[in-house]
Formats: structure tokens, C-alpha cells, sequence
């Protein structure tokens, strides 16, 4: 085995015309693509980072407008419960009114009847008191006589009313 200085260079020579021809026509457009695959993942990488980044504050608006919608159901339930409660007071305080009113044309009317009873109870006792006055003057009875039969209409004028 002897070594040769000239297929050593022709070696050498062909190894480098052959890296020269990889290197313009295989190395060049593969790592042009490896380049690009890798600004494709860099590129990909950064937009899930944005997307995750939005994917966040929408979150967080969302938690934002859940607080806010269950803040205005609160207050609106809130509201109805004093709206409620003041409508039933004015319903008690209506119905306690028209009681008194009812009461008040009640009592009036009670007293009209007890007013239309009196006069006419002292109608039928006058109307009596000059009957019995009349049967006094007709009989002309002596006066144990005349208590008597005083009583005796008395009691009928008091089984009458």
C-alpha cells in the first residue's frame, strides 16, 4: 500500500468540487427550508403565544361580565325586593283606610238607626202617654187605681220594645 500524492489531491479536488455542487444545489435549498420550517414554528409559537395571551383576557372579560351581570341581578332583585315591600305597605296602609272609612260610615250609620229608634220610641211613648191619659180621664179612678193601670201600660209599652 504506497500512497500517492495525486490521487490524494484528486481526491481532495473531487471532494471539494462535489461539497461545492451539495453545497449550491442540496445544502442551499435544504437549509433555505429548514430556515423556513423554523421561522414557520417561530412564527407558529408566537401567534399561540398571542393567541393564548387573548385567550386570556377574554377570560378574564368574560369573568369580568359574569361578575357584572350577577352585580345587576342582585341589585335588580334587591330593588324588586324594596319595590315589593313598599307596594305592600301601601296595600296595608290602603286597606287599614278603607277600614276606618268603612268603620267611621259604620258607626254613622248605627248612630242614624239608634237616632230613627229614639224618635220613634218617643213617638210610640207619647202616642202612649196620651192614651194612657185619655183612659185616666175616662175612668176618673182614684189613685191606687190610676198606678195600676199606669203600670199596667208600662209593661206593655216595655214588652213591646
Amino acid at each position: 500500500m504506497e500512497w500517492h500524492w495525486e490521487s490524494f489531491v484528486f481526491a481532495i479536488v473531487a471532494f471539494l468540487v462535489l461539497y461545492l455542487l451539495l453545497n449550491k444545489y442540496a445544502f442551499g435549498p435544504l437549509f433555505g427550508i429548514m430556515e423556513k420550517r423554523r421561522e414557520q414554528v417561530l412564527d407558529q409559537m408566537k401567534s399561540a403565544e398571542q393567541s393564548r395571551a387573548e385567550a386570556a383576557r377574554l377570560l378574564e372579560e368574560q369573568k369580568k361580565a359574569i361578575q357584572d351581570a350577577r352585580k345587576e341581578a342582585y341589585d335588580m332583585i334587591e330593588q324588586a325586593k324594596v319595590t315589593s315591600a313598599r307596594q305592600a305597605e301601601e296595600i296595608v296602609r290602603q286597606a287599614k283606610e278603607e277600614s276606618n272609612r268603612l268603620k267611621d260610615e259604620a258607626l254613622k250609620d248605627i248612630e242614624s238607626e239608634k237616632n230613627k229608634a229614639i224618635a220613634a220610641l218617643r213617638s210610640q211613648v207619647s202616642a202612649m202617654s196620651v192614651m194612657i191619659a185619655s183612659k185616666i180621664i175616662e175612668k176618673q179612678l182614684d189613685e191606687k187605681s190610676q198606678e195600676e193601670l199606669i203600670n199596667h201600660y208600662l209593661n206593655e209599652v216595655g214588652g213591646k220594645a
